[in-house]
């Protein structure tokens, strides 16, 4: 029981371990009170437009039981203080039903999400791997600015607090940048930035069907 206070109280080093607290919330305090305990209060989310996460969130009540999900991938700003994070999401009956994302920001605070979607499924869904794949971007060179091509770059002010139809957003260092659009029809795209120490290189494109 102390063993199981003390990791409670631990502070979550990665986005990985925050990913994982995330999930097992989900399981014990419900899916929606969960997903309000980690949202940043600039956190986006989709239905499938983008909406304010805190504003969709206020009230909800938590389903009987949660989805359930597992990052097998993440990806690192060099500051190590912004992450990407992707893998499998799975039903309450245990049905594989896609693929999620979520953007991760560390303050003093600690963990925060700030983007959150999913995706179709691809494939079979992977193992709930000991420790997932982790890319980090290079410390090399200086970053000389957002890797964004589109949408055009928001103000510092706008990034991560306008829940248009397109926003973007970066890591402090910019070794790490998203951006995101959704059509009118529903479709989502969502793209992640990794520095190289030259140039950046397309780490993740996701595209979402519409329903």
């Amino acid at each position: 029981m102390i063993t199981a206070l003390l990791l409670a109280a631990a502070p979550l080093a990665t986005a990985v371990d925050a990913e994982r607290a995330f999930s097992r919330d989900a399981q014990t305090i419900g899916q929606w009170s969960a997903f309000r305990k980690y949202a940043d209060d600039t956190a986006v989310m989709f239905t499938p437009q983008a909406v304010w996460a805190h504003e969709f969130l206020k009230g909800r009540k938590d389903p009987p039981k949660s989805v359930e999900w597992w990052p097998d991938q993440s990806f690192v700003s060099c500051d190590r203080r912004t992450a990407v994070n992707a893998g499998p999401a799975f039903r309450p009956d245990g049905k594989h039903y896609g693929r999620f994302n979520t953007v991760w920001v560390r303050d003093k605070g600690g963990w925060k999400w700030v983007y959150d979607n999913g995706s179709d499924p691809a494939g079979s869904p992977s193992r709930k791997p000991r420790r997932p794949k982790v890319t980090r971007a290079s410390c090399r060179g200086k970053a000389p600015g957002a890797p964004i091509i589109q949408p055009l770059p928001l103000t510092d002010r706008q990034a991560r607090k306008t829940p248009e139809d397109s926003g973007r957003g970066e890591s402090a260092d910019k070794t790490l940048g998203w951006d995101w659009k959704v059509e009118k029809t529903g479709t989502h795209h969502f793209r992640v930035y990794l520095w190289n120490g030259r140039g950046y290189d397309e780490a993740l494109i996701v595209h979402v069907a519409g329903q």
